[in-house]
């Protein structure tokens, strides 16, 4: 079956959503989401997101703070202009119905929040659910648009590449859907399609983002033979709940930017050691701060203590993790939490310019699947959903500039053909490969890296994606089966973007490179040949 709309968004995040809504302005909107439309990073937020909002504060210093966590690799005239946009992208969201945390003692004002590599109290946030009540908001404004239609269940196989009629390495038709209850490969044919498929997380074993982070829009784009950058850039939070029976649940920085204070499990404290901010230090050198206490100790974590912060302050400007600590005996009022890094966010992407396009024509990327040139070497904690509703205003301004010139591409597109492939009996082959590739990546091509682990983890993923390529041309699709392939893709350009990087800097450290090199001052670049 083919389905025909102006703008096909794959993703229901806060890049998803809020174009969804200023799209719909435009033209018909399809919205392609894998589980349910509030499941996505976004969802899953707890700081907040970044801007000036205090007069205190400076749209100059924000751009400082940027600039110097990029490790030099941040493009200054889109820090500078995310970071300028911000007010009124954060009064659109507020009328979108989004209720940040106002101040106890002036009501009329937001209370603002700090993290790490911050020099000011500018984080928005809604207590520590953030991203669940932006996921709320945006989608109740989204649910009463007649003309957005939300796909729940479905995830983009393939994109369709028209290879003879573009000035660009192509022009971008629209995707192959599957729809996952049904079993059914459906095409869909749009003007516009935009990639808002968040990140990658699940490429690695430990992990804060949920299960959906399987770098769907990533691989699409890479196979369809878009530019993707800097995939070497793996933001490992330092700060992961550790706990037998946790999976995986972050604690915020938030409570760091109020005053939780990093210790070694005989109390001693040691980030003095590494960066005249302490336990405020950008995310990159806690991180490896951590990773290196943990090898030297043989712990497998660290303690964040604030404990000496007030009772009913910490329970109610963190709810979230206090709850959520207490349901594992840990009451963060009285008692230190035992916290290690895992893998956060991915700075790299898929390539975009000033409004989000990408190497191929009418294919757009926003949000955590896209590269803009903001983070650099290093994101800046709480730059992020900042980036995804500025992107996303970007894109609606590129698009509404043309939609109304340009028609639906007549080009024949082929229905998608499942002959020659039978059921698949044998899902112990999808669970062994997805298992194989997360150790690998978590072990050779974590925070420290090297040579010998990289060649190690690119012959590794190599064999895998052999195996996974002949299962998957003959078997009909289903969700783990893409999801595989995905993040495989994935890991293999995480590999390979590292292993061309010949140095250190920000999230990317080699033990045989120590020293940050002048001439590796560049994005690295890779096209699929």
């Amino acid at each position: 079956m083919e389905f025909k709309t102006d703008f096909l968004i794959l993703g229901s995040g806060i890049a998803g959503l809020s174009l969804a809504i200023r799209a719909s302005t435009l033209g018909s909107v399809a919205i392609v989401t894998k589980k349910e439309k509030s499941d996505s990073n976004t969802n899953y937020a707890q700081g907040g997101i970044a801007a000036v909002t205090d007069q205190t504060d400076s749209f100059e210093e924000h751009i400082q703070d940027t600039l110097v966590c990029g490790a030099g690799l941040c493009k200054k005239d889109v820090v500078e202009f995310i970071v300028k946009e911000a007010p009124p992208r954060i009064q659109e969201l507020i009328e979108w119905g989004v209720n940040f945390t106002k101040s106890e003692t002036q009501p009329n004002l937001y209370d603002l929040g700090r993290e790490g590599g911050h020099h000011h109290r500018r984080i928005l946030h809604a207590k520590d659910f953030t991203g669940q009540e932006i996921e709320r908001a945006l989608n109740e404004a989204v649910s009463h648009l007649e003309n957005v239609t939300i796909y729940e269940n479905h995830i983009g196989i393939d994109l369709i590449i028209n290879r003879e009629d573009s000035d660009k390495v192509g022009h971008c038709l629209g995707a192959y859907v599957l729809d996952i209850n049904k079993g059914e490969v459906h095409t869909y044919r749009a003007k516009y399609t935009i990639l808002c498929t968040g990140g990658a997380g699940k490429a690695y074993l430990i992990t804060t983002n949920p299960d959906i982070a399987t770098g769907d829009g990533l691989a699409m784009a890479y196979r369809a033979g878009a530019q993707i950058a800097n995939m070497e850039f793996i933001q490992f939070h330092p700060t992961c709940l550790y706990h037998p029976a946790a999976k995986a649940f972050l604690i915020s920085e938030a409570v760091r930017g109020e005053g939780g204070i990093l210790k070694l499990k005989n109390g001693s404290t040691f980030m003095e050691k590494y960066h005249y901010m302490n336990s405020l230090a950008p995310r990159d050198i806690v991180a490896k701060a951590i990773d290196t206490e943990i090898k030297q100790s043989g712990d497998e974590y660290v303690l964040l203590d604030i404990t000496h912060r007030d009772h009913d302050f910490l329970i109610n400007r963190f709810p979230n993790i206090y709850n959520k600590c207490l349901e594992y005996g840990i009451d963060i009022t009285s008692q230190p939490i035992p916290v290690a890094p895992a893998a956060h966010y991915i700075c790299g992407g898929v390539a975009v310019d000033h409004y989000g396009l990408t190497s191929i024509a009418n294919l757009f990327a926003c949000g955590e699947v896209s590269c803009t040139g903001l983070h650099g070497a290093n994101r800046l904690a709480s730059n992020s959903l900042l980036e995804a509703v500025v992107y996303s205003h970007r894109v609606y301004m590129e698009t509404s500039r043309n939609i109304n010139k340009i028609k639906h591409s007549q080009a024949f597109i082929a229905p998608w053909d499942p002959s020659g492939t039978t059921e698949s009996d044998d899902s112990v082959v999808v669970s062994h490969n997805w298992d194989e590739i997360r150790r690998c990546m978590w072990n050779y091509v974590g925070i420290v890296r090297s040579d010998k682990r990289l060649a190690r983890a690119a012959r590794r993923i190599d064999l895998i994606q052999k195996e996974i390529n002949e299962y998957y041309w003959n078997f009909k699709v289903t969700k783990d089966l893409i999801e595989l392939r995905n993040i495989t893709t994935v890991a293999k350009l995480i590999v390979r973007s590292a292993t061309l990087r010949k140095e250190s800097r920000g999230l990317h450290y080699n033990i045989d490179y120590p020293d940050t090199r002048d001439e590796f001052k560049k994005d690295t670049i890779i096209v699929k040949e």
